[in-house]
């Protein structure tokens, strides 16, 4: 049998609640409710487009030019995104990752991801996908398995969809002060809105937990949430994709830092030798 591009595909179930993620790149290929989908994924004889599903790491978005100073040091990498002239979401998208654990519900991934030209520090990798009653839960767990300080942010590139064939007729509510004027204060559909945007300083509620609200004109609503280490928001549209994928899911990258961290700072953390992070995120029904 011809091996899957996306190697092996992990399927979890919980209740009303399926997932597929994807040995090649540590992602989430599938997820629906009671046989609806939530994410607009991609088939399994396919190469993950369009960073479906992607954990972005060790940086998420765009890092200009590809080079960055950092600790007084020029680094560079290869510009992979000619459009923008950029090194585009990280360096593990088409690597496989190692079935650390598994169950009927949840699974867990690890990666070791070793110094190379352009990014000379090591990295010990975990992800974990599980379904619960309410969704889909993912954990994020990063150490610096080096002898030096690493720079370091992260990323999900999940497309959501209900079921409305185009993000037009979506209604979203991003929890940032930048949103109301981007028409992503849930009031109305997005329409024509074309969006690339970040947005930081997410409003937190009790919990401690971001929450992006989704709604569709049938009454069908998703929500997703994000613990304090994702305080920043991309929305994307996809009007730069290919015709067949254009604006057919909207994605919601939860990030650590804003694109081009590595060379403004702007959310960028930096490891210690032997220092880790941890973070959660997750999509539920409802909202």
């Amino acid at each position: 049998m011809p091996a899957a591009p996306t190697g092996e595909q992990i399927a979890l179930r919980h209740g009303p609640w399926r997932a597929v993620v994807v040995e090649v790149g540590g992602g989430l290929r599938v997820l629906e409710c009671d046989g609806e989908p939530l994410l607009e994924g991609y088939g399994p004889g396919e190469m993950a487009p369009d960073a479906r599903g992607h954990p972005l790491l060790p940086w998420p978005n765009r890092l200009a030019g590809g080079r960055y100073l950092f600790a007084g040091e020029e680094h560079r990498l290869p510009v992979d995104d000619p459009a923008t002239g950029s090194a585009i979401h990280g360096l593990t998208r088409w690597t496989a990752w190692t079935v650390a654990e598994r169950s009927a519900s949840r699974c867990a991934l690890a990666l070791r991801l070793h110094p190379r030209p352009g990014y000379p520090f090591a990295l010990d990798l975990a992800i974990g996908y599980e379904l619960e009653d309410e969704g889909l839960a993912v954990s994020l767990r990063a150490e610096n398995a080096g002898d030096r300080p690493a720079p370091f942010g992260a990323g999900f590139h999940p497309y959501l969809t209900l079921g409305t064939g185009a993000v037009d007729d979506l209604a979203v509510a991003v929890p940032a002060l930048g949103a109301p004027r981007l028409g992503l204060a849930g009031a109305a559909p997005l329409g024509g809105a074309a969006l690339d945007h970040c947005l930081s300083g997410l409003r937190r509620d009790g919990d401690g937990l971001a929450r992006v609200r989704l709604r569709a004109p049938s009454g069908r609503a998703a929500t997703l949430w994000a613990d304090p280490l994702w305080d920043f928001l991309m929305v994307f549209t996809g009007d730069t994709l290919a015709p067949g994928r254009r604006r057919r899911g909207l994605a919601l990258e939860p990030m650590t830092c804003a694109p081009d961290a590595f060379n403004t700072g702007e959310g960028l953390i930096v490891l210690a030798p032997g220092e880790s992070v941890s973070g959660r995120w997750g999509i539920s029904a409802g909202g």
